[in-house]
């Protein structure tokens, strides 16, 4: 059975898409730590990040950059943080949260609910500066 990520990138679940190539897709969590909080993952289903093949995690990370680097630019942040947890979905994900100080990065802090055109504001926004890379 296809894990709810594999889903939205295969469009049967909406999501706020900020990027995609043929083997990843980048897309809003809609429980955000910080607004702009972006989900990063392989196409391919593998549950651990660490059973990735070489290449694909060496894919994954240079995606994972360029979406950073268009969410450093789309947002206001002094950087953007990466992390790898997984413990949530069965399939490996990387966390890139626009951040100004470290508590930026507290997932136990609570997560937000920002309003639906915040949302596509926010995506639109990251989605844009992705293409001019």
């Amino acid at each position: 059975m296809a894990t709810i990520f594999s889903r939205i990138a295969a469009g049967e679940i909406p999501s706020y898409k900020v990027a995609e190539d043929d083997r990843h897709f980048a897309f809003l969590d809609i429980n955000p730590v910080a607004p702009g909080h972006v989900l990063v993952i392989p196409r391919r289903e593998e549950s651990y990040i660490f059973n990735l093949t070489d290449e694909e995690t060496a894919a994954l990370h240079v995606f994972a950059r360029k979406v950073a680097r268009a969410l450093g630019a789309a947002m206001p942040c002094k950087r953007v943080g990466m992390t790898v947890i997984g413990l949530e979905v069965p399939h490996a994900h990387i966390h890139l949260i626009p951040i100004n100080e470290e508590n930026d990065m507290n997932f136990a802090k609570g997560k937000l609910t920002l309003p639906e055109a915040e949302m596509q504001h926010i995506a639109a926004a990251i989605a844009q500066e992705f293409e001019k890379l």
